[in-house]
């Protein structure tokens, strides 16, 4: 019964979850942030008491149901397991200390000198978040554009197309080395990730120790045949002296269900005896109910003919290119060089971002506009920072603040943002078709959403002299709309520098 309840709560925290990463429409998070928000590591960083005493006592109960309920790194190590496993080939190894917690104190120091990258890395949370918005996310957006174009040629308009694209190769890269890694891992030994690598987990496993609720053996019933060691997928049954290791134990319950003489349970201390009765709650399931090898391949290759097709027809879909009249293909945008990132509005300064970002990859899965993507800045890495070759920041949008678990942005309303300045904008002469050209523009001037742009003449003795842009830097808010839509090519002739601290106008 215990694993039953298990796979099934893991089963809908995981579809959940993986929901809100790939939703980029904006409706999911209304009903589903919570689930970002009740991680560990998002909840430490943004001083979430509750959510934080919540896990631990339910960890000093449960023990650690967390890495199997609600981390969504940890059910994805299940599923992996699950489909490579052959039964009975697990063996007891003792837990290896030196590795676990020099990986803990590496976290820890790394989260105190500030270099969050590292911490980005080896957070389980935010590990599973790169894979969703870097790997899935595309393949979701693909079918979504499958639809858009097949109701296109229906007259409906009910889906529409989104762009997929990359929006950080190194990101994309620590994404599929990250999945690799734990696909190998998973697929030969179970939770070792969990188990000597993953820094949450071994926090957890402090507490675990001291659980109410554990594995326990029925001496008098165990003949130690050792079925249940060899089907941990922990590796933490020490069949032959009838042990338990329970900071490594993630209380998954396969070994109850193996048990063929109902000598282990799950259950509180006084319980534990071995005169425990064989009525208790942990009684193993029934082989009958076990799934079989055929509907796991069937299942996998239904996925893989899907995703094979959603990709072949979003790459049909998206084979017609912008043109300028039909005539000439637009030369993309490229980023200028910054010397100060721009970061969202609501995460106050670049400081706060840097100190309690994760790199979970939400915000950039969640915003409607392309304007957020990962920073390739090594000692930020993974960090959202803004650019505006795609869209820009548009005044009525304020989604990337609702959803982040982190407290790294604010939430802000839409009010405060039309009057935070996270940078300002800077006219480049050599750039502007006007200078350049001798041609009449003003596109920057009038898509300001604040009025921050006024067109004056470039020589004031010429009546006839051409108009430029001129920036009022009290007025700016650094939204990028000026410089999204400057047609200038493939650098903008006005672009956005961001402000290290950010400013209320």
């Amino acid at each position: 019964m215990l694993r039953k309840i298990r796979i099934v709560l893991a089963s809908i925290v995981m579809v959940l979850i993986t929901l809100l990463f790939l939703d980029f429409t904006g409706t999911l998070h209304h009903w589903l942030g919570w689930l970002a928000k009740i991680q560990f590591l998002p909840a430490l960083l943004a001083l979430n008491v509750v959510v934080v005493v919540a896990l631990l006592a339910l960890t000093l109960i449960f023990g650690r149901i967390y890495c199997s309920v609600i981390c969504p790194l940890g059910i994805l190590q299940d599923v992996i397991h699950r489909i490579g496993r052959k039964p009975n080939r697990q063996t007891y190894s003792k837990e290896k200390r030196w590795l676990r917690y020099g990986v803990l104190v590496v976290f820890v120091v790394a989260f105190i000198i500030g270099i969050n990258s590292l911490v980005a890395l080896l957070a389980p949370y935010s590990s599973y978040g790169r894979i969703a918005q870097n790997l899935l996310q595309p393949i979701w957006i693909a079918g979504n554009n499958v639809l858009a174009y097949m109701a296109e040629h229906s007259n409906s308009y009910r889906f529409y197309s989104v762009d997929v694209w990359i929006r950080s190769l190194p990101t994309f890269i620590i994404a599929v080395v990250t999945l690799v890694l734990l696909v190998v891992l998973a697929w030969r030994n179970g939770r070792t990730y969990c188990n000597t690598i993953c820094p949450v987990g071994t926090i957890l496993s402090f507490f675990a120790r001291f659980s109410w609720l554990k594995i326990r053996f029925d001496e008098d019933k165990c003949k130690k045949c050792g079925k249940c060691a060899r089907n941990c997928k922990a590796s933490c049954i020490d069949f032959k002296n009838m042990t338990v290791d329970y900071s490594r134990c993630v209380v998954c319950g396969d070994c109850l269900e193996q048990c063929n003489f109902d000598s282990l349970h799950y259950a509180g201390a006084r319980a534990g005896s071995s005169r425990y009765s064989s009525s208790s709650s942990g009684s193993r399931e029934s082989s009958s109910s076990r799934d079989s090898s055929d509907s796991a391949d069937e299942g996998r290759r239904s996925f893989l003919i899907g995703a094979a097709l959603a990709t072949t027809a979003a790459a049909l879909a998206q084979e017609k290119k912008k043109v300028d009249g039909g005539l000439a293909v637009i030369e993309d945008k490229l980023e200028p060089v910054r010397h100060t990132p721009i970061t969202p509005p609501g995460s106050l300064s670049a400081s706060n971002m840097q100190k309690r970002c994760t790199g979970c990859q939400l915000c950039v899965s969640e915003c409607p506009n392309d304007v957020l993507r990962p920073s390739t800045d090594l000692m930020k890495l993974m960090q959202p920072t803004m650019s505006y070759e795609r869209g820009y920041c548009r005044p009525e949008c304020n989604r990337c603040s609702e959803v982040c678990p982190a407290g790294a942005i604010q939430p802000i309303t839409l009010a405060d943002k039309s009057s935070t300045q996270i940078g300002h904008a800077v006219w480049v002469k050599k750039n502007c078709i006007s200078v350049t050209d001798g041609v009449e523009c003003g596109n920057c001037e009038r898509h300001c959403p604040v009025g921050a742009i006024e067109m004056v003449m470039l020589d004031e003795n010429d009546e006839e002299s051409v108009l430029i842009p001129s920036v009022n830097e009290a007025r700016c808010i650094g939204c990028g709309a000026c410089e999204n839509l400057c047609p200038a090519r493939p650098f903008a002739a006005i672009y956005v520098e961001g402000h290290e601290v950010h400013k209320t106008i």
